[in-house]
């Protein structure tokens, strides 16, 4: 498993890091972990293809984890991409189809894709799920931000583990669902003395990743208030393990 952060920011727009995205690569598949604004181009310039993506994992419905979903699907009605493309599945929390219906509503018939193209499976917001898929398998638990967030665990056919907060507050789901995780990638809003309900401070993921024995720990979601502070230090006051900061454009390997 490998993976590629297309983009380490917030809603806030920084020069430097895009909305939240994430490239996940399980053998020859190619995931994407919610797909904020700006994240069909964040894949040109990383050198992937979106033509590519088998599947997307929606973590919510907030913008800026969704918003480039309107520019993918007109993006996949180019004729010379329409023409080959292969099916794909969105993959998010119940109540996704409502949201894709209204979200295309404004649009009337611009986003609308061939039947048979989009598979789309919801997975429960109440308590934790689990999908079967091609190569991988996804492990869901409801997380401390909104009625529809979830986070996920994804494993490969080798037993590798890859866990993946999306927006969350400390909650004892996210940590169990982070056990003996070979990656787990929270994110670190807000810093220390700064905490905001719904959200974790560095030493709050730091926490969780000692908690549940995470072999590597990756923070992203950097709103600029956690920017303007020394993350690593702050995490390392709960935790002592391998750290890394998400950057965009960063590579790394799991397990």
């Amino acid at each position: 498993m490998e993976i590629v952060v297309l983009g380490s920011g917030t809603s806030v727009p920084l020069a430097e890091r895009a909305s939240p995205s994430l490239a996940i690569f399980v053998e020859d598949l190619f995931l994407l972990l919610d797909i904020g604004p700006g994240t069909v181009r964040q894949l040109a310039v990383a050198g992937l293809k979106y033509q590519d993506v088998g599947y997307i994992i929606i973590s919510h419905f907030h913008p800026d984890h969704t918003a480039d979903l309107i520019h993918f699907f007109f993006a996949t009605r180019y004729p010379p991409i329409l023409d080959k493309r292969k099916p794909f599945t969105i993959i998010a929390p119940e109540g996704f189809n409502r949201f894709l219906k209204l979200l295309k509503k404004p649009y009337g018939t611009w986003l609308d894709l061939p039947g048979g193209l989009m598979n789309i499976v919801e997975l429960r917001t109440d308590e934790n799920d689990k999908k079967e898929f091609d190569k991988f398998r996804i492990l869901s638990a409801p997380v401390n931000h909104t009625p529809q967030s979830i986070g996920f665990r994804i494993e490969d056919n080798s037993g590798r583990a890859l866990v993946y907060s999306a927006d969350t507050g400390y909650c004892g789901e996210i940590v169990d669902l982070a056990r003996g995780a070979d990656l787990l990638i929270l994110e670190s809003s807000f810093p220390d003395g700064e905490e905001m309900a719904g959200h974790l401070t560095p030493s709050e993921a730091g926490n969780i990743a000692t908690q549940s024995g995470a072999k590597r720990l990756l923070l992203t979601h950097f709103y600029p208030e956690c920017l303007r502070t020394d993350i690593e230090a702050q995490c390392r006051r709960t935790y002592q393990g391998d750290l890394v900061l998400a950057a965009d454009l960063m590579s790394l390997s799991v397990g």
